[in-house]
Parts: structure tokens; sequence; C-alpha cells
């Protein structure tokens, strides 16, 4: 009797062990079939967008005051960018409803968001927001997250070949430069790069205005990679096991190395990463695992929804450069571990997810 207990128990381990292998292998190399940007996608991200580009408050400014005159509403100071919580999310708000709209030229909500979109886009309203800028105390307003996404709003209004979108683009263009100068004369100044898993974070703001620079503005695209190899190109031994920061929304590290892909070519950038995150195109799961949200109505904490699409975005965009499959599959993972728990009714995460989510749907293409 005691023989046939213990040649149980003996193979009771043997499956259970087996079960394990088998799903550390699925997290490791399944699932690597890109996930689709799909209608029902669509229809299930525009409303976040659509719902509160027009939604004034609460409202958080983040200006600075020079005197009781600056005391006005959201809607006076920024005409164009007041709906959504704060400024840098209602710009990518609107380049939500750009995209999708561009994406889906038949979307059902077409007619509704061009309605919106022509109230905020407008040529006057674009050069309220010049004005706003302008000012002595707020000339570095929104540095370098705000200004990354309004050259990620004109790159999409330049592409989107309709009557509508050259007219937006062409209202925008005034800021679109404003914010191109300011972008180069930051960063020709600055001598220390920002390493957070926050707003400013310039490893994200250089990687989001090199897109457009490399479309539209030979200058700023040779100040961008200039100094990112000045501050990044020595890089070693990024601590990626010490993220996430509580915040973050950014991956330090991974910003880091999805711009340097943009920046070297191929075959230096397998060097660079191979130095600034050993072994990490080999087993990248060893390193970073999916983060969960445990009070998503706290606007700080709700930030780490964000950080798995951020880090799905770099992934993809690594993984396809180097063609590595478990890259893009531990992207896939990241993506889906909030995609589902965007829903849930709390502004402090649905004024702004559905833009993460959108860009990480369109970088795994």
């Amino acid at each position: 009797m005691r023989y046939i207990l213990l040649l149980s128990l003996l193979l009771s381990l043997s499956c259970n062990n087996k079960t394990e292998n088998k799903n550390t292998t699925k997290t490791d190399e399944v699932n690597v079939t890109s996930i689709p940007l799909d209608k029902k996608k669509a229809n299930y991200l525009y409303h976040f967008a659509y719902d509160c580009v027009d939604q004034e408050y609460p409202n958080k400014l983040g200006q600075v005051l020079g005197d009781n005159s600056y005391l006005k509403t959201p809607q006076e100071l920024h005409p164009a960018f007041y709906g959504c919580f704060d400024w840098h999310s209602s710009v990518h708000g609107h380049w939500t409803l750009v995209n999708l709209l561009k994406d889906f030229p038949e979307f059902k909500q077409r007619d509704a968001i061009l309605a919106k979109l022509k109230l905020t886009l407008t040529k006057d309203n674009i050069l309220k927001e010049i004005q706003y800028f302008d000012d002595k105390y707020n000339s570095t307003f929104e540095r370098t997250y705000g200004w990354a996404w309004l050259l990620k709003l004109a790159e999409s209004l330049n592409e989107w070949n309709t009557p509508e979108g050259k007219e937006f683009a062409k209202n925008l263009e005034p800021l679109t430069q404003l914010i191109e100068g300011k972008c180069i004369k930051f960063f020709n100044k600055l001598n220390y790069p920002i390493r957070v898993g926050e707003h400013p974070n310039t490893a994200f703001g250089m990687s989001f205005a090199l897109d457009y620079a490399k479309k539209y503005s030979p200058k700023l695209e040779q100040v961008i990679i200039k100094r990112a190899k000045l501050f990044y190109l020595k890089d070693e031994g990024c601590p990626i096991t010490w993220e996430p920061g509580g915040f973050d929304f950014l991956s330090p590290c991974l910003q880091e190395a999805s711009l340097m892909a943009k920046v070297l070519p191929k075959e230096e950038y397998v060097k660079w990463l191979d130095a600034f995150l050993p072994d990490f195109k080999n087993n990248p799961s060893k390193f970073i695992n999916t983060v969960e949200v445990v009070d998503k109505s706290d606007g700080k904490m709700a930030h780490l929804d964000g950080l798995n699409f951020s880090r799905a975005w770099c992934l993809y965009e690594m993984g396809q450069i180097l063609n590595n499959q478990k890259m893009i599959a531990l992207a896939n993972t990241h993506f889906n571990a909030s995609y589902n728990k965007m829903d849930t009714g709390e502004y402090a995460g649905a004024h702004w997810l559905a833009s993460f989510a959108l860009y990480a749907l369109k970088a795994g293409k």
C-alpha cells in the first residue's frame, strides 16, 4: 500500500512539473500573432477620447500665474485643448480621434467626431494657444511630453489626406512650428537626459519628436540624433529590474532602447543593446513582467496601466527591428494585461489610456 501511495505521489509531481514547464514556454514563445486594430477595438477606444475632448472639468492646468489676470477658465486659456483633464491628454485625445478616422474612413461615429474637431482645431483657437506659450511665465509649459504629442498630432494630420485633415493641419501649423523650434532649442541646451518614468522623460520626447522630424523637419531630426548619441551611446547595464516605480507610465530603460533603435543602424544597435540590456533580447520576460493597478481612482497609480501599453509599444518597435519573437510575445502580454481593464468608469485612467492603447496597437501592426 505504501508503495502504491508513493508511486501515485511521484506521478502527480511529474504531471505538475510538466504543466509548469508548458506554461513557462507559453509565456515566452507563444502569442506572437499581431493583435489587430479592428473595428471592434476602434468602437471600444473612441468613446474615451470623444467623451472628454470637450469635458472642461475636472481640470489640472499646470500653469504659472503672473498676476490675477491669469485666473481664467481652462477653455479661455486653451480653447483648442481644454478637455480631458489636462492639456497633453487633450492633445493625445485629439490624436486618438484623428487616427481612428484616418484608419477607418467609414467609421460610424465619423460625423460626430468631426463635429467636435471642427469646434476645437480652428485657426483662431490655435492662435490663442500660441499666445499662452509666448507668455514669459509659461514658455516651458508641457515640456517635453505635451510637445511630443503635439508633434504626433501634426504628423497624423499631415498624413490624413482628406479635406478635413488638410484644414486641421493648416490650422495647427503655427503651433507645430512653435513647438518644433522649442524642441530644437531645448534639446540643444539640455546637458543631461532626464531618466524618469513620467512626463519629463527625455527619451520619450525625443522618440516621438523624431518620428515627426524624419518626415517634416531635417533640422530637428539632426538635433535629436546628435543629442541622443551624446546622451545615450555610452550607456551600459540599465537597471531594468529596478522598474517600475510606483507612479511610472513609461519605462526609462525601454524608452531609451526604443529611441536608439530609431537612431542607430541595425548592426550598431544590436551591439549597443547587448551592452545596455545584457541578455534582454534572449529572454526579455526574465527582466520584466506585467504590472497591476490596485486603485484605479488614484491618478498616479493608474499610470501603471499606461506602463503596460508603453512597454508594449517599445517592445514592438524593438522586436520588429530585431525580428525578435520573444519581445513581440511579451509586448502582446503587456497590451492584453490592461486593455480589457480600461472601462472602469474611473476618469483617472479613462481620460488618457485610449491614446496609449491605440499607439501600442499601431506600433504592433
